[in-house]
């Protein structure tokens, strides 16, 4: 039986659009799945841990991985650097992990630039007013921030059709079953699948 390689899966969406909380049910359902976890400069949510959530990095910190070409990409985003470091990312795929990056638009176009293969999925509310209302709802934020958070929805919105799929988050489990069966079928595509081809027309050509 042929051994699959692990696909490198950029998540992205607005923030707001219960990226995490799918990432997490994704995780619990299914055992294949490695989640990088971002570096970044922001504070910590309340529950949130170093290691866990995100690697928290002091400007000066994250500025010293970027100088030692330490992470796969890096953006800076409403005044606060996020990146996804290298090392873990390699040895999951290695390992015949499929590795799910969280990053934002930005970021994700750098990743698919260096690494072409990588599949892009963009999460979405079913309206711009659920998202509003998820943002609110979380209480972790000031109005002025959720109405940056809003406009930047806005700009990122003109990215969207850059990405592989889309997915929209109306409901957990449907949307973490979506998410799955599209990562499965990529597994099966011909131009992933190049080193099993080759063998197979070697076998064909010795019978």
């Amino acid at each position: 039986m042929r051994e699959k390689k692990g696909i490198l899966i950029v998540v992205s969406g607005f923030s707001g659009a219960g990226k995490g909380t799918l990432m997490k049910k994704l995780m619990q359902d299914y055992d294949n799945y490695a989640l990088s976890i971002s570096a970044t400069t922001r504070q910590p949510r309340v529950g949130e841990e170093d290691g866990r959530e995100y690697f928290f990095r002091t400007k000066e910190e994250f500025e010293k991985m970027i100088a030692r070409d330490e992470l796969i990409e890096y953006a800076r985003y409403v005044e606060n650097y996020y990146g996804t470091p290298k090392q873990y990312v390699m040895e999951q795929l290695e390992a015949g992990k499929d590795v799910i990056l969280e990053i934002e638009i930005q970021g994700a176009l750098k990743v698919k630039e260096k690494y072409p293969d990588t599949l892009l999925m963009f999460v979405t509310p079913p309206s711009a007013q659920v998202l509003k209302d998820r943002l609110v709802g979380r209480g972790t934020e000031t109005a002025e921030v959720i109405d940056s958070r809003m406009k930047r929805a806005v700009e990122e919105s003109q990215g969207v059709e850059k990405y592989d799929y889309l997915v929209i988050n109306d409901d957990l489990e449907r949307c973490a079953k979506e998410m799955h069966s599209i990562i499965q079928g990529e597994h099966d595509r011909v131009s992933r699948n190049a080193d099993f081809i080759d063998d197979i027309r070697k076998e064909l050509k010795e019978l």
